[in-house]
């Protein structure tokens, strides 16, 4: 009996990898381990491509030898139609990891004979499983197998019994099969008694292709649910898996310039968020481009590596154009840090560009990506369909903690404020460029509508495409409002010619200020010296007075020892002496 509180821990499917990028993801390890999987589509979806990766890649990686069993084609031709892949059959035959067998079944034989069962087949396919001792096996299709058999009950049991032959076998199996009507198969038995069943489709839209695979069922086992968008290159299948990108992002603190400084300045003096996602919107000719092409320099001149993913110019044009603004971006391709990926909206679906920009990022691992325009890619799919294409780019850019930069079209006469594919709200930075018309002519403003996580200016600033690229003016407002262009240059002419009136009325001033100031000061001087002569001839006449004041005071003492008298001196009535 199990503690209160304790968790019992849950037994885990075993499961074998298929080494295939994205679905191994999908279905949370590979494929049910010593179990049959059911692969099934129409022709030319990828069916016998993926049976035929699943045994190259255990064979290679896992160290699982694997036996596949024709019914359609030769070694020979298996052999050279996977050889563009990078798979050599020959090869992994030589070294016991792969055997390669086919079988030819005549329908007419069975039918006349009137007999029919899979005794040889098991035969057969065990003397080649244990040859090499064989962990993976593939059957490829199923129809040819039971092509001949008319009896439904015989077939079902005979279908029963290879797939209860192949558990028995403790074989990784994939069993491949043809579409039929109204049911994954043509016998539609093979999907309820297979563990797995997986559905590819190629399919066709405004002459567009694209691939997807779908996980009908899994027992024992979660998995991914949709459809996921497929590539098949010369490098094998790639899946990606779309459902499983969810908001667990680490969001980063750290901050990385956007090539142009005033800008940094805008967004709280450091520029973007690493791992953010920055929309630059406007309508044509705005300059949504240029800042592209600033941000990427940028990057490079870090040392960090940047993807920038083109759909209407090709690189040279690309390079030739943002020359005229001083950004030279054709050094960072020489070094390996920048590289441009072109290709028209229209050369594949939205999934194909979807999963071969994910291969890209993967091969590349970018710091920083760009792609100029997402409006481009309205031509291949509807609004809806574009949306969710795009809200799974950015949730994969996050991921891999990329910082990423959209360029949008806005449509002349429209809302400035909304986009054409209506992503504003997953994007963290949304820097919107608009024309400013004002007295006959278009000057170019730029505003931050948001910045998630950060200060940033509120004010509409004209900015200049010049010879040393981006460059940002001071907000200037005028009075009846901010003022862009000639209008300012006006403005600004006249109010420079008051300043310079009011800086010649205050010099004007200051020397009849300076005047007077000599004037007084002459005056001044002046008074000094008239007061100094007058200090002079009174200090005379003081002396002069003071000297016969002794004097009279001597004569009147001798006059009185003359006499006899008393020569104490005495004060004469009114007088200080």
């Amino acid at each position: 009996m199990r503690k209160p509180g304790t968790v019992k821990a849950r037994t885990q499917l075993p499961k074998s990898p298929t080494g295939i990028q994205g679905l191994d993801e999908i279905t949370g390890g590979g494929l049910p381990k010593g179990r049959p999987t059911l692969i099934c589509g129409g022709a030319g979806c990828g069916k016998t491509l993926l049976a035929m990766e699943f045994l190259v890649r255990g064979a290679t990686q896992f160290n699982e030898p694997g036996v596949f069993m024709a019914f359609e084609e030769t070694a020979r031709d298996l052999t050279k139609n996977v050889a563009s892949l990078g798979f050599n059959l020959k090869d992994l035959a030589a070294q016991k990891k792969i055997v390669l067998d086919f079988v030819y079944f005549d329908g007419d034989e069975i039918e006349q004979a009137g007999e029919y069962d899979l005794e040889g087949l098991f035969i057969r396919l065990g003397h080649a499983i244990d040859s090499i001792g064989a962990k993976r096996v593939v059957l490829d299709t199923i129809e040819s197998l039971f092509s001949g058999l008319p009896n439904p009950g015989i077939l079902r049991a005979e279908i029963r019994r290879l797939f209860r032959w192949l558990k028995d076998r403790d074989v990784t199996a994939i069993i491949t099969g043809e579409r039929g009507d109204g049911a994954l198969t043509r016998q539609g038995l093979e999907e309820y008694v297979s563990d797995c069943v997986i559905v590819l489709d190629h399919r066709v839209s405004d002459q567009v292709s694209s691939r997807r695979l779908r996980v009908v069922k899994y027992r024992g086992s979660t998995h991914g649910t949709n459809e996921y968008p497929f590539l098949i290159d010369e490098d094998g299948i790639s899946v990606l898996p779309v459902t499983s990108l969810g908001l667990q992002q680490i969001a980063s603190s750290e901050r990385v310039p956007t090539g142009v400084g005033r800008l940094d300045a805008m967004l709280g003096g450091a520029g973007y968020f690493r791992g953010s996602s920055v929309l630059v919107s406007g309508t044509a000719g705005t300059g949504k481009t240029s800042l592209a092409a600033h941000f990427a320099a940028a990057a490079c001149r870090r040392g960090e590596r940047a993807l920038y993913i083109a759909f209407e110019e090709s690189p040279s044009q690309i390079m030739r154009n943002m020359l005229s603004i001083g950004i030279d971006l054709e050094p960072w391709v020489q070094k390996g840090l920048l590289r441009f990926q072109a290709n028209r909206p229209t050369f594949a679906g939205l999934e194909m560009h979807l999963t071969t920009i994910h291969k890209a990022i993967k091969a590349f691992k970018p710091q920083v990506v760009i792609v100029d325009p997402l409006t481009s890619f309205i031509s291949g799919g509807i609004e809806t369909e574009v949306k969710a294409m795009i809200m799974r780019l950015v949730d994969l850019l996050k991921m891999n903690e990329t910082t990423s930069l959209f360029t949008s079209l806005s449509l002349s006469g429209g809302a400035l404020e909304q986009t054409q594919v209506a992503i504003a709200s997953l994007v963290d930075t949304w820097l919107l460029l608009r024309d400013i018309e004002i007295g006959g002519e278009r000057n170019r403003g730029m505003y931050i509508l948001k910045s998630r996580g950060m200060a940033h200016s509120n004010q509409i600033r004209e900015f200049l495409l010049t010879a040393q690229g981006v460059e940002l003016r001071d907000v200037y407002v005028g009075p009846s409002g901010v003022l862009t262009g000639s209008a300012r240059m006006v403005q600004e002419a006249q109010e420079q010619a008051a300043l310079m009136t009011r800086n010649q009325e205050v010099e004007r001033r200051q020397i009849e200020l300076e005047r007077k100031r000599t004037t007084l000061e002459a005056q001044v001087l002046a008074l000094r010296a008239e007061f100094a002569v007058q200090e002079i001839a009174s200090m005379k006449i003081i002396g002069q007075e003071q000297a016969e004041d002794a004097q009279l005071a001597q004569e009147r003492t001798d006059m009185g020892l003359s006499r006899k008298a008393d020569t104490t001196p005495y004060k004469q009535k009114g007088t200080s002496k």
